[in-house]
C-alpha cells in the first residue's frame, strides 16, 4: 500500500508507492554514444580550450586533476554585491564563483571506475577549492555538485564536478540548517548523529556500513535508489576531513556510485554536498550541524503533481532499494 513519509532531515512529505514500482532491471540505463575525445576541452592536450586554469594536481599527463572557471558561469566575479528593491521586488548583482573540477585526464571513466588513489586526489581538490572559496570572505554558501549523464544535466561527457559559491544562503541549505538547529534545541543532540544511530539499529535501509561512513537509502527517499553518505563521527564542515577521513570518504563515495552502476548501468545522476555555510549567524553550529552528501539517480521524471505540491512520488521503497544495492558488487 502507498504511504506518506515525513523525514526530519528535509522536513517535507514524500509518497512511497511501491505498487507503481519496477524491478531494478527496468531502471537500467542504456550506454550512451561515446564523444570524441579529440573534441573535448577537458582532455589532455586541449587545455587551451578552457578558461585560464585555477589549480591543478600534477600527474603523468601533466595533470591528474584540473580546476578551471566555468566557461558559462551561473554567477560571476562582480566587484561587490549590490542590492536593490522596488516595491515587492528585490534584486542583487550576480556575485559569485563557478568552477569546474576535471576529475581526471581519462575521458571515459567516472569516479566509480577510477583507481581509488585518483578519487582521493579528486576529494583533496574538493577540499582545497571549497576551503579557498570559503575563506574568500565574499560568499555565504559554497555548493559542490556533480551532474552525470545527459539526464543529470551534464553538458560535457568528460567526468567533472562543479562548485558554485553564492552571496546568499540558498533555501535548501536554509531549511536543513533550521531543521538541524530545531532538533538540537528540542533534543540536545545532533539530528544526523541520532539518524546514524537509529538507522544502524534498524539495519533495513543500510546499504554499506564502513568504519567512518554510512551509506543508506533514506527513510523519506524522493527517488528510486536515492542514497545518503553520512560521516559516522560528528563533523559540521566537509573541509575538516583528515587524511584518513579523506581516504575513507573517497572509498565510500566510489563504493556508492559503483553499486548504482553495477545494479542499474550508467544511469544519469546528481550528487550534492551539504556542508556548513561560510557566513551568517549560526551560533553553536559546530555542535548541531552535520555535513552529508546525497546521490540522486535520475530515473523518474517530475510531473504536474510534484511541481504543483512539492511532494514526490517514489515508486521504489527505500527498504527494497537498500536490499537490491546491498547485493550489487
Amino acid at each position: 500500500m502507498p504511504e506518506l513519509r515525513w523525514g526530519p532531515l528535509r522536513r517535507r512529505w514524500v509518497i512511497v508507492a511501491p505498487e507503481r514500482g519496477k524491478r531494478p532491471s527496468d531502471f537500467r540505463a542504456q550506454s550512451p554514444s561515446p564523444t570524441a575525445a579529440d573534441e573535448c576541452p577537458f582532455c589532455p592536450g586541449n587545455e587551451h580550450l578552457t578558461p585560464p586554469e585555477i589549480a591543478r594536481t600534477p600527474g603523468p599527463a601533466g595533470w591528474a586533476v584540473r580546476v578551471v572557471p566555468n566557461k558559462f558561469p551561473a554567477l560571476a566575479d562582480y566587484p561587490e554585491l549590490e542590492l536593490g528593491k522596488k516595491g515587492p521586488f528585490r534584486r542583487a548583482t550576480g556575485l559569485g564563483a563557478h568552477e569546474v573540477i576535471i576529475d581526471s585526464p581519462d575521458h571515459s571513466r567516472d569516479l566509480d571506475r577510477l583507481p581509488l588513489e585518483q578519487v582521493e586526489r579528486v576529494v583533496d581538490m574538493y577540499i582545497a577549492r571549497l576551503g579557498a572559496l570559503r575563506s574568500a570572505g565574499r560568499f555565504q554558501y559554497v555548493q559542490l555538485f556533480k551532474n552525470h549523464g545527459k539526464g543529470g544535466g551534464a553538458s560535457l561527457a568528460h567526468p567533472h564536478t562543479q562548485i558554485i559559491a553564492t552571496p546568499v544562503l540558498p533555501p535548501e541549505a536554509q531549511g536543513r540548517l533550521s531543521a538541524a538547529r530545531r532538533h538540537f534545541a528540542a533534543h540536545g543532540r545532533c539530528l544526523i548523529c541520532q539518524l546514524v544511530e537509529e538507522e544502524l539499529a534498524a539495519g533495513e535501509r543500510v546499504v554499506e556500513e564502513g568504519g567512518h561512513f554510512l551509506i543508506l537509502s533514506p527513510y523519506d527517499a524522493r527517488f528510486p535508489f536515492e542514497l545518503l553518505v553520512l560521516p559516522r563521527a560528528h563533523s559540521h564542515r566537509f573541509v575538516e576531513l583528515s587524511g584518513e577521513g579523506r581516504t575513507s570518504f573517497a572509498r565510500a563515495l566510489q563504493g556508492a556510485l559503483s553499486r548504482l552502476s553495477s545494479l542499474l548501468g550508467d544511469v544519469p545522476y546528481n550528487f550534492v554536498l551539504h556542508t556548513a555555510p561560510c557566513g551568517g549567524d549560526w551560533p553553536g553550529i559546530e555542535d548541531w550541524y552535520h555535513w552529508h552528501l546525497e546521490i540522486i539517480p535520475r530515473l523518474t521524471q517530475l510531473a504536474g503533481f510534484e511541481w504543483g505540491t512539492g511532494m514526490f512520488i517514489n515508486p521504489m521503497s527505500p527498504e527494497a532499494a537498500a536490499e537490491h544495492l546491498r547485493t550489487a558488487v
